[in-house]
């Protein structure tokens, strides 16, 4: 775990992958049946798959509009102690966030344009585990 406690930064791990693909249905088929993920969300254009230890796939289609912004390659995502904190302190760095912050289910998560030009996400999850 990254601890920057002058900041109250801290990384605790990666809480997702997500792709966006002109091959949806094949990369769905890849963690579905041949890597045996359970599949949590199952919609045209969007899927996410979970491992017995809770980490995240998700995989979108060339449709769904709602991550236009993923890139060529993978998008991760890290899991922080403190959203605010950390999101602040990336800010202060000259770190380029996309959008405002989103919540769900106790959540908040928010997409950023890292250093190299990927798109990369901060969230903290309920009661900051």
């Amino acid at each position: 775990m990254f601890v920057d406690e002058d900041a109250g930064v801290s990384i605790r791990g990666l809480t997702f992958v997500g792709v966006r693909t002109e091959r949806f249905a094949d990369v769905c088929a890849l963690y579905r049946d041949v890597l045996g993920m359970a599949m949590i969300r199952d919609e045209p254009q969007a899927a996410w798959f979970v491992t017995p230890t809770g980490d995240e796939v998700h995989v979108y289609g060339p449709d769904d509009h709602d991550h236009d912004f993923f890139l060529q390659g993978p998008v991760v995502g890290l899991q922080v102690d403190d959203f605010a904190a950390t999101r602040a302190a990336m800010v202060a760095a000259g770190i380029r966030f996309i959008g405002e912050p989103q919540t769900s289910g106790g959540a908040i998560w928010n997409h950023y344009y890292g250093p190299d030009g990927n798109v990369y996400e901060i969230m903290q999850r309920p009661g900051g585990a």
